[in-house]
């Protein structure tokens, strides 16, 4: 949402162009990360550390990838219930960076990443306003007025 504002409360002001440059920006940050891990795995390969390295450098960022894939795209559709759990995997999501950055992709294309759980929050938060506004009748402060006067009892 950081790149939204409130453009998609309402889907305006250049909304599909956003989402459709957050959509290719994140494809492309995904690519160049493509490059950078194979550059990475390379350097291995030039050192010579041995095929069991080269099979666990693959094997983490793999498993890495899938839990910040699934973990990033829960965080579109529901707050995480244990935000200190969430935050221990900060250092996870932050290696499966790959996982995270398709999730982004993807969910670009069909909404805003996020979208859904925030126009879900406003229209509670807008339920409960009108709720709130329909209980009461009136000004507060006359209707404390008036039941002060009702009760004087008058002089004669």
């Amino acid at each position: 949402m950081l790149f939204f504002g409130t453009t998609w409360l309402a889907r305006d002001g250049g909304y599909a162009a956003r989402r459709a440059a957050v959509a290719a920006g994140s494809l492309t940050t995904a690519v160049a990360a493509c490059f950078v891990l194979r550059f990475a795995y390379e350097g291995l390969e030039i050192a010579k550390v041995g095929s069991f390295v080269g099979l666990l450098l693959v094997v983490m960022f793999s498993v890495c990838s899938a839990i910040a894939f699934r973990r990033t795209w829960d965080g579109f559709t529901r707050r995480p219930a244990d935000p200190a759990h969430e935050e221990s995997l900060r250092s996870v999501k932050a290696i499966g960076f790959m996982g995270a950055l398709i999730a982004y992709f993807l969910r670009s294309l069909a909404e805003a990443p996020g979208e859904g759980l925030r126009r879900k929050e406003y229209a509670t938060a807008l339920a409960q306003y009108e709720r709130r506004r329909t209980a009461r009748a009136g000004n507060p402060a006359a209707r404390a007025a008036a039941k002060s006067r009702a009760r004087k009892p008058k002089r004669a």
